[in-house]
């Protein structure tokens, strides 16, 4: 029962591994004795089985990243995301269209009993309002397509943050019924506000205080190691039937929701949703 997890001797990739949710999560994988090789923008820090340099706004840059990992891969954590301050197209690329093409390019990689865990966010909560429109995009074939739907759309993309982190969700349950076939399980995450090193940025385009609301009840901001043991736990052996599921790790943000113990008012003044940082 020592590796109840699973992940001893497990290949795994974790992009976004160079600061926030995404080291936290390698450096936990380390820990628990996985083979854990780091995709990222910028050098990381974690000590890791390798580490390429990955663009996620570029397939090409995807395609060399994932081929010189090569080999069978047991889980993949896609962690790597940007805030609204950033321009709307590379918010896009970066956290759902990359995120989709890097996933697919590791799913020719993965065996049945292997699974995808990606970070989403509350800031994606209007999905369900809009299922129709996020379809659109989360059928696209291939990166370019993705990317021409988006650049024709740019009202309903807007900032870009809210509306990736919306198509994060719809694609994972969307998938989940397609890989389950092949063996193969896909989840994401619904973090709470997590003080990283993002969080000025996510406070700056959103405001401090409709940041704060989304902490309730918990009345803080959750830490980059809380959120890795959500990612590491869905990607898990324990977890062999989870799947499509969007899995909250928020405190008990969502339940207050749901059976109205949070308050909203804040969050509905017309500002965009609040977003939980990566």
């Amino acid at each position: 029962m020592s590796d109840i997890l699973g992940y001893k001797g497990k290949r795994v990739i974790v992009s976004g591994c160079y600061s926030g949710m995404g080291a936290a999560t390698a450096k936990l994988l380390v820990e628990l004795g996985a083979e854990v090789h780091g995709l990222d923008y910028k050098d990381s820090s974690v000590s890791l089985a390798s580490f390429t340099n990955v663009d996620l706004r570029d397939p090409a840059s995807i395609e060399a990243g994932v081929a010189g990992i090569g080999g069978d891969v047991h889980a993949l954590f896609n962690c790597a995301g940007l805030p609204q301050s950033f321009p709307p197209m590379d918010v896009m690329k970066v956290n759902f269209i990359g995120l989709r093409h890097l996933t697919e390019q590791v799913l020719k990689l993965m065996k049945p009993g292997a699974a995808i865990a990606s970070i989403a966010s509350t800031g994606g909560l209007g999905w369900s309002r809009r299922i129709p429109t996020n379809m659109e995009l989360v059928t696209t074939k291939g990166f370019d397509a993705a990317v021409a739907w988006c650049e024709a759309n740019m009202e309903t993309v807007r900032e870009g943050y809210s509306f990736s982190k919306e198509n994060v969700i719809v694609w994972t349950q969307y998938m989940g019924a397609h890989l389950i076939k092949q063996g193969i399980r896909i989840n994401c995450t619904l973090p709470s506000p997590t003080q990283t090193p993002m969080m000025a940025q996510f406070e700056a385009a959103a405001g401090k205080d409709v940041i704060e609301a989304a902490t309730q009840p918990m009345g803080r901001y959750s830490t980059p190691e809380e959120q890795a043991g959500g990612m590491v736990l869905l990607n898990s052996a324990l977890a062999s039937i989870v799947n499509g599921v969007v899995f909250p790790v928020d405190g008990g943000f969502m339940g207050g929701v749901a059976t109205g113990q949070v308050d909203l008012s804040v969050m509905m003044r017309g500002r965009p949703a609040p977003a939980a940082a990566q």
